[in-house]
């Protein structure tokens, strides 16, 4: 039997055959959120925005939506647009179409109100890379969001898109036209790591790799069960927030650690004795060997099943032996994993109920537009794509967030949760591996 990417890409090769326009092959990251919007009732994509504010004045919106339109012209991802053809997922290649949007504040909004509303007025037919501009008058800042649909890029091209957004921004306009040549090229390149990366998941779906995830995530019956708070506050945003500063240790924390950390808070979220283990899912990847270091999604999803069912955890050595296991078969794309789970009996669909991403601060670089540095900023209160999402930034210190869907868990619990992660993450009580 094929496995799931040669049966896509048999689909997309039969359905490029006879067509003018530009379709491009996408990725087991970029299917993922494919069936990530499948399963959401409103359809909506996964947005990716960072927020960063100048002092006021300081962005010449005309200059910055110049700077973002060559940026997308230089990279194909950014200027393709997801799309589902006859049943198959693919990037429509288009025209560069990047605007600056600036939200009109309504009475009583605050400019983290505006922006809170035009991203969740997101038009997922629209350009995948869009701009948002508010002034806020109290602070004198404008605050730009930069905003990505999330099946255009992953976690390891953010830093590069602000990079070159800052540099694009210094430019003269009549000097940095893009070039048709350089246009096809990058095509090309970016084209050709995709196929890689196809090639490298087609490899990695074998009977055995599919018989060792069945197997691993076999607890994963259905969403772990969550009691829908008795009263949401009134007035309160869909999401509710926490964060922490703690002092880093030596080399920072393992990623075992972290998902011990993580295993923690799910515990206090679902109490023990749930009898499930909660899917926690994590992006791990890099670009296919060979391939140029092109902006694009190609991350893939790892499954992290979080056992609650007792008030102790199996320990650090444990999580860290069946991780490594785990990343022995990273490569297998996210919807073969969750076929080959459901094909052992499993109801579970793919959701997950906790997200961890980890960043390190040294590849986090500020937005400097023309000279002046952007502070990065926080938009709290957005709709969460699953009941809560752990970010972790390690560097000088450990920066923790956590945010959590108002309509699955109460405040209360959640804070109890987020204690319950920076405590299994303070120097004392955690051995770096």
């Amino acid at each position: 039997m094929l496995s799931i990417t040669s049966q896509y890409l048999a689909r997309y090769r039969r359905l490029t055959a006879d067509r003018p326009d530009i379709l491009l092959p996408v990725t087991g990251a970029q299917r993922r959120f494919q069936l990530v919007r499948s399963l959401d009732p409103s359809g909506r994509p996964d947005v990716v925005p960072m927020f960063f504010a100048f002092p006021h004045g300081t962005i010449d919106p005309e200059r910055l939506r110049a700077a973002a339109s060559r940026l997308a012209a230089r990279h194909t991802a950014l200027r393709s647009r997801p799309a589902v053809i006859r049943g198959t997922p693919v990037l429509r290649v288009a025209d560069p179409d990047v605007g600056v949007t600036r939200p009109d504040l309504v009475p009583g909004e605050s400019p983290a109100d505006a922006l809170r509303r035009a991203l969740d007025s997101w038009d997922a037919q629209g350009p995948p890379l869009r701009l948002f501009l508010v002034h806020d008058a109290e602070r004198a800042e404008d605050i730009l969001a930069v905003a990505l649909d999330h099946a255009v890029c992953d976690g390891r091209s953010l830093a590069r898109i602000v990079d070159e957004l800052g540099a694009a921004y210094s430019e003269e306009p009549a000097a940095s036209h893009v070039a048709p040549g350089e246009k096809a090229a990058e095509l090309a390149a970016y084209q050709d790591a995709v196929l890689r990366q196809l090639a490298a998941e087609e490899r990695a779906e074998t009977p055995e790799a599919a018989a060792y995830w069945a197997d691993r995530l076999r607890a994963l019956h259905a969403h772990a069960p969550a009691p829908r708070p008795a009263r949401v506050p009134e007035g309160a945003r869909p999401s509710g927030a926490a964060q922490a500063r703690l002092p880093a240790h030596d080399g920072g924390v393992s990623f075992p650690g972290l998902l011990d950390a993580c295993r923690s808070a799910a515990r206090e979220l679902y109490g023990p004795g749930s009898g499930r283990a909660v899917p926690l899912g994590y992006p791990w990847g890099g670009r296919p060997p060979g391939a140029e270091p092109v902006v694009g999604c190609f991350l893939n999803t790892l499954v992290f099943p979080a056992d609650t069912g007792t008030g102790h955890g199996p320990g650090p050595e444990a999580t860290a032996d069946a991780w490594w296991d785990d990343l022995d078969r990273a490569d297998v794309p996210f919807d073969a994993v969750v076929a080959a789970v459901r094909a052992a009996g499993s109801g579970w669909t793919g959701g997950l109920d906790g997200l961890l991403t980890v960043d390190d601060d040294s590849r986090r670089p500020p937005l400097v537009l023309a000279g002046v540095e952007g502070r990065e900023v926080h938009v709290d209160g957005r709709p969460v794509r699953g009941p809560f999402a752990v970010s972790v930034t390690q560097g000088a210190e450990i920066r923790l967030r956590m945010v959590w869907d108002r309509a699955v868990l109460d405040d209360e619990t959640a804070h109890r949760a987020f204690d319950a992660l920076t405590h299994a993450l303070r120097p004392s009580d955690h051995t770096v591996q």
